[in-house]
């Protein structure tokens, strides 16, 4: 589907303005070889359940990108991105360039066909491996054959938590919106089902408890690791503080009832908001958040910079709550880069890993490499995004441009002595699996020295 890409505004100058030294065209040989061979943990991904379950799947995404009117495609999402014939021969044997006619899609998907068929159940694991990825992070609303762990780890969605009341005036917004509260108020259903309800509570504290700490314990007894919030598709990230009886206060003036307020929704929406991320630290659950341009026409760039979230971080009665800002944030990649110093909040590259060129990525990931460490993340943010790019062809490309994009950032950082050959290592391990290990006490990951070849890196090691 075509309009299911990103809207972003691929100027050089915004590239060139984030790198904090020169970049690296080329790779030094050592640091290829040991990126290549390292085993990733993937911390953002929308996996799709192993054959024949993967034909109805619809559980990938809580709003799934086809929900949304056309909009300009970047480079990587088109079917005639060049890098899809290459993802299509490492994975199937496949070797007829892009783009497809009709024959030509019909030949891929006989190609995936056979690969579902030798593969069969561990096929989703088959194509981590093909990525050399270990663990991947599934955020999907449901688990379910062939994305179980140890190699598949859930990270389920907590939007619909914070919009209990009418959505109504809120869906109003845009069509986009309209499409995506209509998805939000199924999930919310299910979550209501799944509390033993069949409607809201009549009070605030009934529904903090019955519904939003219930949903969220039930979801980590589930083995859910982290809680994710697509909520930059619905509102902005200007989440205010109110009171917990100004809270109340709006709840029971409109619960079960149409059209609320905007102003007072918005309130209520914001305690909540703060109410899940007070209790994903109790559990022990980092939140994740998008944070970055994103899907649809009519998606609010300015309500996603991540700076509007600076008080939520600072708060604190969330100092015990994990945020990781996912997609890098592009393009406040800059402000991710101030923000890192905060101690709760992280980042990952995933999705810029498949829409932006490693050269491109490499320049704001050095900076951060050298400003914070320990607080990025490796992350594809596997999909399926259309007939071309799938879940599997969107793991491969994005780990080989994630782990080029490393292998520049990181040889730019020794030819200025910045680093030792030592601490370039340290910094490999830590960006591709150590932080997440770290993040989310993960101990059971994939660690071998050679899988079925090296992924090869579309730059050559110098």
């Amino acid at each position: 589907m075509e309009n299911t890409g990103v809207i972003w505004i691929m100027m050089a100058g915004i590239f060139l303005s984030t790198a904090s030294g020169r970049a690296s065209q080329t790779i030094d040989p050592a640091v290829a070889k040991e990126i290549s061979t390292t085993w990733a943990i993937d911390n953002h991904a929308h996996p799709v359940l192993a054959p024949p379950n993967d034909r109805a799947d619809k559980d990938f995404d809580a709003l799934p990108a086809d929900a949304m009117e056309q909009q300009s495609d970047p480079v990587a999402l088109r079917p005639d991105f060049h890098l899809l014939g290459t993802a299509w021969k490492a994975l199937y044997g496949f070797d007829t360039p892009p783009p497809l006619d009709a024959d030509g899609l019909k030949r891929l998907n006989d190609a995936r066909t056979h690969a579902k068929g030798t593969h069969g159940e561990h096929y989703p694991e088959w194509v981590l491996d093909q990525a050399r990825i270990g663990t991947m992070l599934a955020n999907r609303v449901t688990m379910g054959p062939g994305i179980e762990p140890p190699q598949f780890q859930w990270v389920p969605y907590a939007d619909a938590l914070i919009f209990p009341l009418d959505n109504t005036g809120m869906a109003a917004a845009s069509p986009d919106r309209k499409q995506l509260f209509a998805l939000e108020d199924m999930v919310r259903a299910r979550y209501l089902n799944q509390a033993g309800l069949n409607t809201i509570p009549a009070t605030l504290d009934e529904y903090l408890q019955r519904v939003v700490t219930a949903t969220l314990e039930r979801q980590k007894a589930g083995g859910a690791i982290a809680e994710k919030f697509e909520v930059a598709y619905l509102r902005s990230f200007a989440f205010s503080d109110p009171p917990r009886a100004e809270a109340e206060r709006i709840y029971l003036r409109w619960v079960g009832h149409s059209n609320p307020d905007g102003q007072e929704y918005e309130l209520l929406q914001s305690f909540l908001f703060r109410y899940v991320a007070m209790e994903c630290g109790r559990l022990r659950m980092p939140v994740h958040l998008h944070a970055m341009g994103g899907l649809g026409r009519y998606f609010s760039i300015a309500g996603a910079n991540p700076l509007l979230l600076e008080p939520v971080f600072n708060d604190p009665r969330l100092k015990n709550t994990n945020f990781v800002l996912l997609h890098g944030g592009w393009p406040y990649v800059r402000e991710i880069g101030a923000l890192l110093q905060k101690p709760n909040v992280f980042v990952d590259l995933s999705l810029q890993s498949l829409t932006m060129t490693p050269h491109a990525q490499s320049q704001w990931l050095r900076e951060w490499l050298e400003w914070e460490p320990e607080k990025v993340l490796f992350g594809t943010d596997a999909y399926p995004f259309s007939d071309e790019l799938g879940w599997p062809e969107s793991a491969w490309i994005a780990s080989r441009n994630e782990r080029d994009a490393l292998g520049m950032a990181l040889t730019g950082m020794l030819d200025d002595g910045e680093i030792s050959r030592k601490r370039a290592s340290e910094l490999i391990r830590l960006v591709l699996r150590g932080n997440a290990e770290a993040v989310y006490k993960l101990r059971v990951t994939k660690d071998r020295a050679e899988p079925a070849g090296p992924l090869r890196s579309k730059l050559s090691p110098r």
